[in-house]
């Protein structure tokens, strides 16, 4: 057994693991004001808290400092993870904020701009906390709205510029872009017509309200509110809203001076794919910013059951880690915690390749269900899985934590409302697992079935073991891939809305399935990389632990495909108690260095002494002595 302290070479590896590769100095840079906003400096020259608007503002400000320039915002994925991480665990609604005005608007203007240089302006502004960046994409009045934008940009040959108008009230906006008091850029997807013909959807780059409201061509509707991610959303219509030409996000395409247009895309489909690609950075940050919360909430729910003693009539006085109902929560969220960092780890990696290939990468689908998978599949699966798990981990931990799990002063149930918020929000979660269960069914129509039982566990490793999980996880893919393959086969007499109408939910199984087996790949690779004997031990515990409770939760796909037998799912409870006896000697360890940061913080479930910080938030109003 290992002691609770290791080497500081065993500890920096961890640190690396855990928190990526920025020094830990960089993780404190946005520190000052992305917590309750009480600091000093955000206060204004008169001494009064400035509105909600200039906060917000402010914040965006200090986390620009620490980022790159904006022209090469996506140059250092491991920076703009860290400071998108720490702004998630200190104020969740203000990362949701972040992430659209870096990965989506900026990034929009670095990646699709023809003329960087026109938007310098308006880019400067925005990384230094001058202007909120909003993007405008989902039409609220019809589903799938992002398959058919029906916002026009029609292109005046006259002044070269381009008319934006919403064309009924279905085709409004949905978004973000209710902050009145300040000034606001939004990048605003329509379909682009030039002599009358339809061109693709493009980015517009269009400034929505200055400090006295909206601008002239734009009109908000009244607020929309949303309690589980309090930002500030409307309903937004642009009515002949002038757009210059250097506004348009044209990526490479063009008008001629006698008006002949030419795309690269080369087709309708090919440019919203394009249009889309910057969608790769919000989905490569996500399993970052989920792995943050839920270290974090794992962290709290671990100090709070080492802390709180029940009364119980089974054994009075005892911790609450001393029930294995306990262990297995809240240590299984520990270890579902290290699976999200290990998904940030490939999913960083993935999205540094993407950008280092021409036009953002290729595409891996055709155009499905929606154009999310087409983008690119594996990123927009770690965006479905992350913040799904992510959802399920703080969940837990506040439901493990009493009524203390759901005050608001311990952030718990603002990580669970930012994930489940987040799980329709970047493109919706069900709708990409959805396609990619399409795709693998359809990829796999032709391949021939699994051959041999898949029950016996023939050479398979011990379910204790890291490699455990990984292989069960592709059996079983290809198993229900084959399966529904045969399905499709016999159902394709029909209409495609009738093949796969009866298909789709057991689709979706398929599509999460494939996303989970990316996490679990991560993390072996993981613990592939870790060099010190001591720190690979507790994080294989880890791992093996995150593999035993996926297999709890996919129990009843694995015994309906035969996959697992019975005896192996009954297995799993004494597997899972054998780790986390394996873990609880090094929960100090592992607590210290899942928390984000010292102090980060003022939570009182992550205090030393969780009733005694509790108690120092609260003032008291004592009633006369009679």
């Amino acid at each position: 057994m290992l002691t609770d302290t290791l080497p500081v070479t065993a500890c920096t590896e961890l640190h690396r693991i855990l928190h990526g590769p920025c020094p830990p100095e960089s993780l404190c840079e946005p520190r000052a004001d992305t917590g309750t906003g009480t600091s000093p400096s955000t206060r204004d020259d008169t001494g009064s808290r400035p509105s909600g608007g200039a906060r917000l503002l402010q914040n965006l400000g200090l986390m620009g400092q620490a980022l790159p320039a904006p022209e090469k915002i996506f140059e250092d994925p491991e920076r703009l993870a860290a400071v998108h991480a720490w702004a998630a665990v200190t104020d969740p609604p203000l990362c949701l904020a972040a992430l659209v005005h870096h990965t989506l608007c900026l990034g929009s203007m670095t990646q699709l701009g023809s003329d960087p240089a026109y938007l310098a302006e308006r880019m400067a502004a925005l990384t230094a906390g001058r202007a909120k960046g909003v993007y405008l994409i989902t039409e609220a009045g019809q589903a799938n709205s992002h398959l058919a934008t029906r916002t026009r940009a029609t292109y005046d040959p006259a002044t070269g510029e381009f008319v934006l108008d919403t064309p009924d009230a279905e085709a409004a906006k949905f978004g973000s872009a209710g902050t009145r008091d300040v000034p606001q850029t939004a990048v605003v997807l329509a379909r682009l017509f030039t002599d009358g013909t339809d061109r693709g959807v493009f980015g517009f780059v269009v400034d929505l309200t200055d400090r006295a409201g909206p601008l002239p061509g734009v009109e908000l509707s009244s607020p929309i509110t949303l309690g589980a991610l309090p930002l500030d959303y409307v309903l937004v219509r642009f009515r002949r809203l002038r757009v210059p030409d250097g506004h348009w996000l044209a990526d490479g395409a063009a008008i001629g001076a006698d008006g002949a247009f030419h795309d690269p895309a080369g087709s309708a489909e090919r440019r919203l794919q394009r249009t889309l690609r910057v969608g790769q950075g919000l989905w490569a940050l996500m399993p970052a910013v989920a792995a943050a919360t839920a270290r974090q909430s794992a962290v709290q729910a671990v100090n709070y059951a080492r802390q709180r003693r029940t009364q119980s009539r089974l054994a009075p006085g005892v911790p609450l880690l001393s029930y294995r109902t306990q262990q297995r929560a809240v240590l299984g969220a520990l270890a579902d915690a290290f699976a999200l960092t290990c998904a940030a780890h490939g999913a960083r990696a993935l999205w540094t390749e993407s950008l280092a290939a021409p036009s953002g990468g290729a595409e891996t689908d055709a155009m499905g269900f929606t154009p999310w998978t087409a983008v690119n599949r594996p990123l927009a699966a770690y965006k479905a899985a992350s913040v799904r798990l992510a959802a399920e981990v703080s969940a837990e931990c506040q439901r493990r934590c009493g009524f203390s799990g759901h005050l608001e002063v311990n952030r718990l149930a603002g990580y669970h409302g930012f994930h489940h918020a987040f799980d329709a929000a970047g493109g919706d979660s069900q709708l990409i697992l959805y396609d990619i269960g399409r795709s693998l069914v359809e990829e796999s129509a032709d391949a021939p079935a699994p051959t041999g039982g898949t029950a016996d566990g023939a050479a398979r490793p011990l379910a204790t073991s890291p490699s455990w999980w990984p292989e069960i996880a592709r059996t079983h893919r290809a198993g229900l891939a084959a399966h529904l393959a045969g399905r499709l086969r016999g159902l394709k007499h029909g209409s495609p809305f009738d093949a796969w109408n009866p298909l789709l939910e057991d689709a979706g199984l398929l599509g999460e399935l494939y996303a989970d087996g990316l996490m679990a790949e991560d993390v072996l690779n993981v613990l592939g990389e870790v060099r010190d004997e001591r720190a690979r031990t507790v994080l294989g515990a880890l791992a093996a632990l995150h593999g035993a409770m996926a297999a709890r939760r996919w129990s009843a796909s694995l015994l309906a495909h035969e996959t697992l037998r019975p005896a192996d799912v009954q297995a799993l409870t004494d597997v899972i108690d054998h780790l986390c006896d394996e873990l609880r000697p090094h929960l100090p360890l592992l607590t210290e260095a899942f928390v984000h940061g010292d102090g980060v913080t003022d939570a009182p479930l992550a205090a030393a002494d969780y009733n005694a910080a509790l108690r120092a938030t609260l003032t008291w109003t004592r009633g006369a002595i009679t």
